[in-house]
């Protein structure tokens, strides 16, 4: 079974970067004011996708010798084989699929997308997340939020011709806070230049990021004085920028809104429009 793990009868070639772009009419005009980052994991869902699908398991566990298998920094490598362990189990996309839709919103989440859809014209809202765009897409289009975002940045994912979900790490990179997979202050620099580019120069008037994670900090230093970090509070995303204000003052620029319910970032946004 150990072995096993590691193979299957096929296996796609890579689809795209994880990036789900939207269709055409959905592109974001290129006068929105502002840019808002979520992540997903215990930001937008009150868990962790990753643990929530071993719920689709047999008995709901993973046994011992595949969880011994876990080495720390490489744990989309550790997600790779319980997806392929489960597929070999018999676990399938309905099951999958069952289990994410069920994963409950974080608290007060739900009013931030309300006011956010209210706001289409200003907001342009992207979600960087090391889960998967698997398990993204399928709990945004249960709950309907999937046209808000412009785009999906996150590790690809798919079900093979064996009915198993293959997953695969987003990109590489030289940064040595993050995970091997993933380095979100890579992606959201690159979104930055990117989206100034295709805007003829002219970059958001200002930047949000709403996260919880240590992996949610990295990207969070670099935003400048005008932005917005909003750290899920007493999680590690907080717990480094209070370090980092507390042994290196002044290097932290933004604007730092730690948040219990998603009413505390609703609240700010309000603020900022005079609403």
């Amino acid at each position: 079974m150990r072995d096993s793990v590691f193979t299957c009868c096929f296996v796609p070639s890579p689809p795209p970067p994880g990036e789900e772009e939207p269709a055409s009419d959905m592109a974001a005009p290129p006068d929105k004011k502002f840019l808002i980052f979520f992540d997903f994991d215990e930001t937008i869902v009150d868990e962790s996708s990753d643990d929530s699908v071993v719920r689709a398991a047999p008995g709901q566990v993973l046994p011992g010798w595949l969880k011994e298998t876990y080495r720390e920094g490489h744990y989309n490598e550790f997600m790779c084989r319980v997806l392929a362990y489960m597929g070999e189990q018999g676990v399938r996309e309905e099951a999958i699929r069952g289990v994410i839709e069920k994963i409950p919103v974080s608290p007060g989440i739900p009013a931030v997308f309300q006011f956010l859809k209210a706001h289409q014209e200003l907001f342009e809202i992207v979600l960087v997340s090391d889960a998967n765009v698997y398990f993204i897409e399928a709990w945004l289009r249960a709950v309907g939020w999937r046209p808000l975002f412009r785009r999906i940045i996150s590790n690809p994912a798919s079900f093979n011709t064996c009915g198993h979900l293959v997953l695969q790490p987003f990109h590489t990179h030289s940064c040595p806070r993050c995970p091997a997979n993933m380095c979100k202050r890579k992606i959201v620099r690159e979104y930055l230049a990117q989206r100034a580019e295709e805007r003829g120069g002219r970059p958001f008037e200002r930047v949000f990021y709403v996260g919880d994670g240590a992996n949610d900090y990295c990207p969070s230093v670099v935003l400048g004085p005008g932005d917005t970090a909003f750290p899920r509070r007493e999680y590690p995303m907080h717990r480094h920028i209070v370090d980092m204000q507390r042994t290196q003052p002044g290097i932290f620029q933004a604007t730092v809104v730690p948040w219990q319910s998603g009413e505390d970032i609703t609240a700010c946004l309000k603020k900022l429009l005079g609403r």
